[in-house]
């Protein structure tokens, strides 16, 4: 392939935007090489400023699970903007798309709309710690919930720690109250002092981890978080950013059947537009701004373009045949691939329709086991299932998704090039 306009752009992004880039996996610091820039998409296919066209197993990182440039989300997007792109007011999409969340997600008694996943987690746990009257918030290691700086933290063990900030930027003080703890560790809770959690208003996680890869929940993990937490008056919130409207339309608390206090939506909440939420309990909902103390504000919170895009996904979402649909062939996929990789040190991990290969010959239950994989060895993948014109996660640590448009033509191609790449 050629990429010598890719190649140019990210020459003359670097003088503007630092490392040539407005999110860091962009740059595909973890595999090496030059990023590619992307022209235009359709369906699961998209193709970047050369004309090298890619299967696309990214989806903006897993927002556009009807593909790209659905034409009914099309459609939304263009008559809404027609009509005006923002107003800083409320509009009767927000309404809407409130409703339809809490239908489909009923632990979300009541909910707001915000433009980032980060800005739903920030605002979680402050409504969180301003319900509470507490202070300390539990985290797991290797579960992602934003760039906010209280949250930058990941523990390098299983025994309970105040963690330092993991970036630069961050005063040591801004993280002095979050607890990180390793994931699927039934026992960690326990090790936490009983005056730290005292103290401590939330803990929050990802139920299905997949920043660290596709990391599962072990039976009962979940379970015992709910149970611990409810005995403390602790409140629980999950972190759907990913999970949710992709594991099931309910997202991952349903998939379980574990009911959170709060969660946080985003990626396909919006339909491919910048747009996220949070919500749960009335009683701690109400704690927000104008009837509660709880302030968090935004001029662009439940545009109405975002909003219009959101409610035409989850309309097309939500005919419980269209998931048996999506999963079946996810499913038929995956055991062929599994078949591909029987003798190999790879591992795969899937849920639903997502998955990651982990160069490690058994699939990781938490951080500490997925850094073990062979980083160089998915490297190399990466490049030559990009070269055949597969486009995959461009590092170890994320997960990838099939999409309604992915058809069976499309997954045939895939493995045959998986069969040439491993």
């Amino acid at each position: 392939m050629n990429h010598k306009k890719s190649e140019e752009l990210y020459e003359r992004a670097q003088n503007v935007m630092p490392g040539g880039v407005n999110s860091p996996v962009r740059a595909f610091k973890a595999v090496g090489g030059t990023p590619l820039f992307i022209e235009s998409g359709r369906g699961c296919r998209m193709q970047d400023v050369d004309g090298n066209e890619y299967v696309d197993f990214v989806g903006s990182w897993g927002p556009l699970i009807l593909g790209h440039a659905h034409p009914v989300i099309v459609q939304a997007i263009t008559e809404r903007a027609a009509l005006g792109t923002t107003f800083g007011a409320p509009t009767r999409g927000e309404v809407e798309l409130t409703t339809a969340i809490r239908e489909a997600v009923p632990s979300m008694e009541m909910l707001r709309l915000v433009s980032s996943g980060t800005e739903a987690t920030m605002s979680a746990l402050r409504v969180a710690r301003g319900f509470t009257g507490r202070t300390n918030i539990i985290k797991f290691e290797g579960c992602y919930h934003g760039h906010q700086d209280s949250l930058l933290t990941s523990a390098g063990s299983g025994v309970a720690t105040f963690d330092l900030p993991d970036s630069a930027g961050v005063p040591e003080n801004y993280s002095r109250n979050t607890i990180s703890i390793a994931y699927n560790d039934p026992g960690a809770l326990d090790r936490i002092p009983a005056d730290v959690l005292d103290d401590t208003a939330a803990v929050i996680l990802e139920p299905v981890a997949a920043n660290m890869g596709l990391v599962l929940p072990v039976p009962g993990f979940l379970e015992g978080l709910r149970e611990f937490t409810a005995k403390r008056n602790i409140l629980l919130i999950f972190d759907e950013v990913i999970s949710g409207f992709r594991v099931s339309f309910g997202g991952a608390q349903e998939h379980y059947g574990i009911k959170p206090d709060l969660t946080c939506l985003g990626k396909i909440v919006g339909g491919g537009m910048p747009l996220a939420a949070y919500g749960g309990r009335a009683d701690v909902m109400k704690k927000i701004s104008p009837i509660g103390p709880v302030y968090q504000a935004g001029t662009l919170s439940g545009n109405p373009v975002a909003a219009a895009a959101g409610l035409a996904t989850l309309r097309q979402l939500r005919d419980a045949s269209t998931y048996a649909e999506l999963h079946q062939r996810s499913a038929r996929f995956f055991a062929s691939l599994r078949s591909i990789l029987e003798g190999k040190n790879v591992s795969l991990a899937t849920l639903g329709s997502m998955f990651t290969l982990f160069f490690r010959n058994r699939i990781p239950k938490n951080f500490r086991e997925a850094k073990e994989c062979d980083t160089r060895a998915y490297a190399s993948f990466f490049w030559k299932m990009l070269e055949q014109g597969i486009y995959l996660a461009p590092s170890q640590f994320e997960t990838n998704f099939i999409g309604m448009a992915h058809q069976d033509a499309d997954l045939e191609l895939t493995l045959n090039t998986f069969r040439k790449a491993v």
